[in-house]
């Protein structure tokens, strides 16, 4: 069962008031993967490492001067044909949310499961996924 909308608003909020793209269907997600170049996909959640790490850490993360030229987000749990068909492009990682995964053309690059977010300050989430932006992403913004 997916949970009340109205419930994870605000969490969705969170990510789109950064400009971050939500991906809602499994078209969405198709259409995302299909945009060249290097896109950060944000698993979001209801958990408290999401509230206290991920999203604080993204949006840190998103100031920093080297980015991926798209950044999108499913939420676990609400968009469940989404995450679903998102999840199919992490080959060889297993299920996690909240986790964000760096694409280049389509094709996984870098992964940060739930066990690398939880337990961790968003500035520390933040410096991990900065470090990723300089070694993945080339375009300086």
């Amino acid at each position: 069962m997916a949970y009340d909308p109205m419930l994870v608003q605000p969490m969705r909020e969170e990510l789109t008031n950064l400009g971050i793209s939500e991906l809602r269907s499994a078209a969405d997600v198709d259409a995302a993967m299909a945009k060249p170049g290097t896109t950060m996909v944000v698993v979001n959640s209801v958990c408290g490492c999401a509230a206290g790490g991920a999203r604080p850490g993204v949006a840190i993360a998103l100031k920093h001067s080297v980015l991926p030229e798209n950044v999108v987000t499913v939420f676990a749990g609400q968009d469940t044909e989404a995450v679903e068909r998102v999840r199919s492009f992490f080959t060889g990682v297993p299920p996690s949310s909240p986790s964000f995964a760096i694409m280049r053309d389509g094709e996984l690059v870098a992964f940060m499961p739930r066990h690398h977010i939880e337990g961790r300050s968003p500035e520390m989430i933040a410096a991990s996924l900065t470090s990723a932006f300089d070694e993945i992403c080339a375009v300086a913004r």
